[in-house]
């Protein structure tokens, strides 16, 4: 399920490019469950389903395939165990992007537009993945998200670029600025994400961030 709100505030006008992205597409495959959309993802946000082949033994799934249409070359893979009632985020990346699986339980993850020279820049979208209707999410980078799990769940998570403190930037994951429609008001946070800094700093370090418009005038 997909649910989307706009709210454009005076976000920093830094590192505006003069260019057009293409908007935000959901394939569709007639051999995987259908992905139900409700509303546009922000530009670069692909969400693709994903087939899974169903026996007396269990299962298998073909998760990721480089020739694909995720729109990532990762070059490394994570998976993330979470407990009910956690959420980890909102993070934000300068430089690389991420591809999400959920393989176990499920993941409400909340998407905000944060680049300038974006068509979507300040949308915001709720995409909710489970393990009973597979599907691949790609968020690129300039895109704020979080994830929150109502119930314990693992998912997969491919990457574009290796760990850089740099490349990780985060905002109060409920800041009423940040617009996200969280369909909760509390979560288990890391100590990181409990003292994160406010949407309003967020968007200031993005705009002071020469990584940022360095990204952002290579694309």
């Amino acid at each position: 399920m997909i649910t989307e709100t706009v709210g454009r505030d005076a976000e920093s006008r830094a590192c505006l490019l003069n260019r057009s992205f293409t908007t935000g597409r959901v394939p569709r495959s007639s051999r995987g469950t259908a992905v139900n959309v409700s509303s546009k993802l922000p530009a670069g946000v692909r969400l693709q389903p994903i087939t899974r082949h169903d026996d007396a033994r269990g299962s298998f799934s073909e998760i990721f395939r480089s020739e694909g249409s995720a729109g990532i070359d990762p070059i490394q893979w994570n998976v993330v165990s979470s407990e009910a009632g956690v959420l980890r985020g909102v993070h934000v990346h300068v430089r690389h992007d991420d591809y999400v699986v959920v393989v176990h339980g499920s993941a409400t993850i909340g998407l905000r537009d944060l680049r300038p020279w974006s068509p979507t820049h300040g949308s915001t979208a709720l995409v909710e993945l489970r393990r009973e209707r597979l599907g691949g999410l790609t968020i690129p980078w300039g895109v704020a998200h979080g994830f929150y799990h109502r119930e314990p769940s693992i998912f997969v998570l491919g990457v574009s670029e290796y760990f850089d403190p740099e490349d990780e930037l985060g905002c109060r994951w409920d800041d009423p600025r940040l617009g996200i429609p969280w369909p909760v008001s509390e979560a288990q946070l890391s100590r990181r994400d409990e003292e994160a800094p406010p949407f309003g700093r967020l968007v200031q370090q993005l705009a002071d961030s020469p990584a940022f418009c360095e990204a952002a005038r290579e694309r």
